[in-house]
């Protein structure tokens, strides 16, 4: 699905606050549309085979399916009635029109650092840039005494950052130290990317929620609707320590690049964001990306490729049934020296999903299959099948941990017990992800 920009009208429109109003010309709401595409809204404001931005995609939680909600500006089930002065406190505290507190699935600490002037323009956008859609929200799918939303507000105290909106970042500074804070706003404000990519802890909040607070941040290792979000700090091999800021804007431009392609949860984040990104943006990203190193005095452990299995497969030696099913399943797209073709078939040897503790995100793959995307700068969209009704627990964990084990990647095993319950996870997943 594409993110849809409707055309909106020529001259100035008058969009009322409780404070008075602004003139929220074509430029002003051509720039919101913008300020949606870096943060993402499409993809989580839209239903598969949806109506766009009109909600109604389950989130999954531990405790259950949240619902995302309605933001076109229709009166009666989205945003239609709300000021900037609704939107700004929804935005920056997590506070609904109505007063109740919304779930943490919606990443308000991250909006929080967004500046003013891109939260009036994304507000312009929402209201005078958007087709209304009558659709009413549906409630999470919660257990009844978990769903009350006033713990969310002592959630919000404890754990939400206060307010601080930094100063505008020059959008098109190309200066080394200005592309990086811009980069940091893009990352850290409406990119949101710690929402998956930094660690939680046991009440579900980010245990950082900035680059200064600490290493953690962006380390990886959450679990996003069964997907493991890698690190996207330059700190091992499961990170972006073997990837230059051209290969970073080549996988966030078109899902693909040298190092391994898009898949799962981030599948919707390439397609309705980051290859909708200006140029001079996706450069910011990757040099603010290339700034998270590891703790000091932490030595970098970067993957260096070892040719024993290719060798041992090449004259048909199998030292595993991991690698018999390797052979008979997989070399033909990724080979049996583990390259793949980069930008068709991804490379499996030193792909940073693979050097994880967690193989969680393998095993998925293999289970429910994949779609790769076709973007503007790279339209093929690519099928990888299932392998669910194929293989078996044990067949899949064998060549998991076959996957992880060999040309110099140091990935986790895995047990057929740990499949079972990746497999009932996603039993609904009938198709390749990303359909």
């Amino acid at each position: 699905m594409k993110l849809r920009l409707l055309p909106v009208l020529a001259g100035a429109i008058c969009v009322v606050q409780s404070s008075g109003a602004y003139a929220a010309d074509a430029d002003l709401i051509k720039r919101g549309a913008y300020v949606a595409v870096l943060g993402d809204c499409e993809a989580c404001h839209t239903a598969h085979d949806g109506k766009s931005l009109a909600g109604g995609l389950a989130l999954q939680s531990p405790l259950g399916a949240i619902y995302s909600t309605n933001i076109t500006p229709d009166r009666d089930t989205g945003i239609g009635t709300w000021s900037y002065e609704d939107f700004a406190r929804l935005m920056r505290r997590g506070i609904r029109k109505d007063g109740s507190s919304v779930y943490p699935a919606m990443p308000y600490p991250s909006y929080s650092k967004m500046t003013d002037e891109d939260l009036q323009a994304l507000y312009a956008y929402l209201t005078q840039g958007v087709a209304p859609v009558s659709l009413k929200n549906r409630a999470p799918d919660i257990p009844w005494l978990l769903s009350a939303r006033w713990p969310l507000a002592i959630w919000r105290l404890l754990f939400a950052p206060s307010p601080a909106p930094p100063l505008p970042s020059a959008p098109h500074d190309d200066t080394s130290d200005a592309l990086v804070e811009r980069g940091r706003y893009l990352v850290e404000g409406p990119g949101h990317c710690g929402s998956c990519h930094t660690p939680r802890n046991f009440v579900l909040a980010e245990k950082v929620q900035t680059a200064a607070d600490g290493p953690k941040y962006l380390s990886g290792g959450f679990i996003v609707d069964n997907w493991v979000a890698p690190s996207l700090r330059s700190d091992d091999a499961g990170g972006l320590v073997g990837w230059t800021p051209e290969d970073i804007v080549a996988f966030l431009k078109t899902g693909r690049n040298r190092h391994g392609a898009t898949f799962g949860a981030m599948n919707g984040v390439i397609t309705h964001s980051t290859s909708l990104t200006d140029d001079h943006d996706l450069a910011a990203i990757a040099a603010f990306l290339k700034t998270l190193g590891p703790p000091p005095g932490v030595s970098v452990q970067a993957f260096h490729y070892d040719d024993t299995v290719s060798r041992q497969l090449f004259a048909g030696k199998m030292p595993s049934e991991g690698a018999r099913i390797y052979v008979d399943r997989c070399a033909a797209c990724h080979r049996t020296d583990g390259h793949g073709y980069p930008g068709v078939f991804p490379p499996l040897a030193g792909n940073p999903v693979l050097q994880g503790p967690d193989a969680t995100s393998a095993a998925h793959i293999i289970l429910s299959g994949g779609r790769l995307p076709g973007v503007a700068a790279a339209p093929s969209s690519l099928v990888m099948g299932s392998y669910r009704d194929v293989l078996d627990n044990q067949q899949i964990a064998d060549l998991v941990t076959f996957l992880g084990q060999s040309w110099g990647n140091h990935g986790a095993a895995m047990t057929a017990s740990q499949v079972a319950k990746i497999r009932q996870a996603t039993t609904d997943e009938k198709k390749p992800v990303g359909e």
